[in-house]
C-alpha cells in the first residue's frame, strides 16, 4: 500500500483529529468524507463549484453581509521550500479564493485548509517542542488553531474532509494553482474578519526523496510518515479592507 493510499484510508479517523483541536465552536460540520466519486479531483482545480460547510451551533455568530479582500502571503514552513500567495474575497459568507503556491511536492497531494480558533499567526521553528527537527500539525495548532474549512478541489469543504486526500490538489509541476467559490459557516466568516484565521497548506519532502516518507511518523496517525502531514507553507489571513 502506498502513502497516497494509506492517507485515504486513514482519512476518515484522522480527520477528527486534525480538525478537533483548538476549532471554533460551531466549526464541525456534519456529513462524512468523500473520496471514491472524486478520482479526476485534478480537472476541478481552477474550476470551483460551490463547496459546503457544516451548519453552526446553537449560538454560532449571525451572518455579517459585509465584504472583505485580503491579500494572503504564505510562507515556508518546516524548510519545505514553498511559497505564494492567496486572494481571499468574502462578502456574507461567500469566499472567492484565488491561490498559487510553488515549491511543494510533486505529483503529491497537498491537503490545504483555513484554520481559525488560536493565535492568528504562523509557528515558528521555536513551535517544534520536542525538538525533532519538524514542527508538526499539532505543534502548530497553539498559532493558527484547529481546521474551520477544507480547500478541496470539489464537494463537501467542512472539517469532516479535512483529509479527503482524493480532493486536493497534486501539484503535478510543484506548483499548485487553486479558484475555488465556496461557502463558509458564519463563525468562520467572522473569524476571518477579526484577523483570527490562517492559511495552512500541508505536505513536505524534508529528506527530498521525491515522495511522503522517512523515519518520523505522522503526529496524526502512526501509520503515516510526518511529511504526509507536516504544515508546508502558512499565511495569516489578514483583511486590508472590509465594506
Amino acid at each position: 500500500m502506498n502513502v497516497v493510499t494509506k492517507i485515504g484510508a486513514a482519512a476518515c479517523g484522522v480527520a477528527a483529529a486534525i480538525a478537533g483541536v483548538g476549532a471554533p465552536a460551531g466549526a464541525h460540520g456534519g456529513g462524512h468524507p468523500s473520496h471514491a466519486n472524486n478520482a479526476n479531483h485534478n480537472s476541478h482545480v481552477g474550476h470551483g463549484g460551490h463547496g459546503q460547510t457544516g451548519g453552526t451551533a446553537s449560538g454560532a455568530a449571525s451572518i455579517d453581509g459585509r465584504s472583505s479582500v485580503a491579500v494572503v502571503r504564505l510562507g515556508q514552513l518546516n524548510d519545505s521550500g514553498a511559497h505564494g500567495v492567496a486572494v481571499v474575497r468574502l462578502r456574507g459568507t461567500r469566499v472567492s479564493l484565488h491561490l498559487v503556491v510553488s515549491g511543494v511536492l510533486r505529483n503529491a497531494p497537498h491537503a490545504m485548509h483555513f484554520h481559525a480558533g488560536a493565535a492568528g499567526r504562523c509557528p515558528t521553528r521555536a513551535a517544534d517542542v520536542n525538538s525533532d527537527g519538524v514542527v508538526s500539525v499539532t505543534e502548530g495548532h497553539p498559532f493558527y488553531g484547529g481546521v474551520v474549512t477544507s480547500l478541496t478541489t470539489s464537494g463537501d469543504t467542512s472539517p469532516s474532509s479535512a483529509l479527503a486526500i482524493d480532493r486536493f490538489p497534486t501539484a503535478p509541476r510543484g506548483t499548485i494553482v487553486y479558484h475555488r467559490q465556496l461557502t463558509v459557516t458564519a463563525d468562520v466568516a467572522a473569524s476571518i474578519r477579526a484577523r483570527n484565521a490562517v492559511l495552512v497548506v500541508h505536505g513536505t519532502d524534508g529528506n527530498n526523496s521525491g515522495t511522503y516518507d522517512g523515519a518520523l511518523v505522522s503526529d496524526l496517525d502512526p501509520n503515516l510518515p510526518m511529511e504526509a502531514t507536516a504544515p508546508a507553507a502558512c499565511g495569516a489571513i489578514l483583511p486590508f479592507l472590509t465594506l
